[in-house]
């Protein structure tokens, strides 16, 4: 059991609730599954979030800002030089590569926006940011685009199963590039 000052506690919480939806999904968090999981006591989870959509939205924010790093890791969203369908294409094969369980419960908490309004803002901010990013090499509609074409590629590889094909979004990015 962890130490009555625990600092680290409030993201042990938020990791173990990722935990939890990456094993038992939205329908299997509950303050109760993410304190056993997480080996803190029942408490300590409604002190740091006191309903389960506050909960939600930290893992959201959390699983986010991964998503954001890692196109931040990419020179073609702000190199003009840069073939930008290339880099977003990999961007997808970097990111469904291997253990696709991440980027599972990355999307199944943007999705539970859906029925869970709290989770709204963070999900519109996820698109919103990549939408400006990539407006920086093109116009704000083809920006807009391309996230609605990457997510769209994206939740088809994970509803399907299928290998992500890095040849064919590229060919498709590019033809939404001007």
């Amino acid at each position: 059991m962890a130490r009555r000052h625990d600092p680290g506690r409030r993201q042990r919480i938020i990791d173990a609730a990722i935990r939890v939806v990456a094993a038992k999904g939205i329908d299997g968090l509950s303050h109760r599954s993410v304190a056993a999981e997480a080996d803190v006591p029942l408490g300590s989870t409604t002190y740091h979030f006191r309903t389960l959509d506050e909960l939600l939205v930290a893992a959201l924010r959390q699983a986010t800002d991964g998503f954001a790093r890692s196109v931040a890791a990419r020179t073609a969203p702000a190199d003009p030089g840069a073939d930008l369908a290339a880099d977003l294409a990999a961007l997808g094969s970097d990111w469904l590569a291997g253990d696709r369980t991440g980027v599972e419960v990355e999307y199944e908490l943007y999705l539970a926006a859906l029925r869970r309004p709290a989770l709204r803002p963070v999900a519109d901010e996820w698109g919103r940011d990549f939408a400006e990013l990539l407006a920086r090499r093109t116009d704000p509609v083809t920006a807009r685009a391309l996230v609605a074409l990457i997510d769209g590629i994206c939740l088809r590889v994970l509803l399907t199963g299928a290998p992500y094909d890095e040849e064919y979004a590229r060919t498709v990015l590019a033809r939404v590039i001007p």
